[in-house]
């Protein structure tokens, strides 16, 4: 069976850019696919120590629980740090805690989209002025279905992170 500290099944995974970073990009505004729902290309499993199994089932990126959590990285081209946005699927298929902990860059740093975590439910964006997802002003309560898919969209700007779970913002600060 399939588990999920962080399990991400992953339909649709693409980026689109607001300003055009250099003449590789696609033109801004345009969304770019990260994830070919085929392979791993341009992925590859991160090495956690523990980590579970990663592979790619029926159009879907599966990562299997690890212990203390399995994830992929991206190896393609560099991506943008600032005015970008994301979008993906995923669902948790059993487990309780985290189902997705999504690593960003913003500018010169970055942040974590944090959903479920600390016991399942609460979500936020981790790293804000030091504190984590469950102690910062993004910290809030959300109950997740297991098997219920779910569509989270991340839009990075010059001032802003904003999230959303399908259409409720999630996040939004500055």
């Amino acid at each position: 069976m399939r588990a999920a500290i962080l399990s991400l099944f992953v339909l649709a995974f693409a980026l689109t850019t607001f300003a055009e970073e250099d003449s590789k990009a696609p033109p801004a505004g345009e969304w770019q696919s990260l994830f070919d729902g085929k392979t791993l290309t341009n992925w590859k499993p991160t090495e956690f120590g523990g980590e579970g199994e990663v592979s790619v089932e029926d159009g879907a990126l599966v990562m299997d629980q690890g212990s203390p959590m399995t994830g992929v990285t991206w190896t393609g081209k560099p991506l943008p740090k600032v005015n970008y946005e994301i979008e993906f699927e995923g669902r948790r298929v059993t487990g309780s805690d985290f189902f997705c902990a999504l690593t960003f860059p913003v500018k010169e740093d970055y942040a974590s989209l944090v959903l479920g975590g600390w016991g399942g439910t609460i979500i936020g964006i981790s790293t804000i002025d030091g504190y984590d997802a469950s102690e910062n002003e993004t910290t809030d309560f959300y109950k997740f279905t297991k098997d219920q898919w779910y569509k989270i969209r991340l839009k990075v700007t010059d001032d802003k992170i904003q999230a959303w779970i399908g259409d409720k913002q999630i996040a939004d600060v500055e």
